[in-house]
């Protein structure tokens, strides 16, 4: 297994998640079945697509679930805002809440941007490579067709 569980940004995420299950199970919201499942639902697909994205593989692969990742929490946060303009109280919960979104999200976007670094600097490494492979063999078959000539 990799190491998602050291991600910083995952580690927000799974907390996140469980103060979302904690705000959801006392009333009004817990009373809001669709709302609640919603908001549930979408604070939980934070973290697992953090997790399912750096276990995938490949660098190309975890920036698609990171993005993912992000799409969850813009619409966390969104939903965070209804509940506070429809009147759920704690409000000083929710603006937590919200904060702490924006942060995972910026986080997400920063890890993004290494991954997609990364994955630059390997496609770069193989042309690199490639190109003096082919380099390579170029002379070699124009060293072989000069000695047969």
């Amino acid at each position: 297994m990799s190491n998602f569980k050291n991600l910083r940004v995952w580690i927000r995420a799974k907390d996140l998640a469980r103060k979302i299950y904690e705000l959801t199970k006392s009333e009004p919201i817990s009373s809001d079945f669709a709302f609640r499942d919603q908001i549930r639902r979408s604070a939980v697909s934070i973290a697992c697509n953090i997790a399912e994205g750096d276990e995938s593989g490949t660098d190309r692969m975890a920036i698609k679930y990171f993005y993912t990742a992000k799409g969850s929490a813009a619409e966390l946060y969104t939903q965070l805002l209804i509940a506070n303009e429809i009147g759920y109280p704690d409000k000083k919960s929710l603006e937590v809440m919200v904060e702490e979104c924006e942060a995972i999200s910026s986080m997400l976007f920063k890890l993004i941007e290494v991954r997609r670094r990364t994955t630059n600097d390997e496609r770069q490494t193989m042309t690199t490579n490639d190109e003096r492979q082919t380099t390579k063999g170029k002379r070699r078959k124009t060293n072989g067709e000069g000695l047969s000539r």
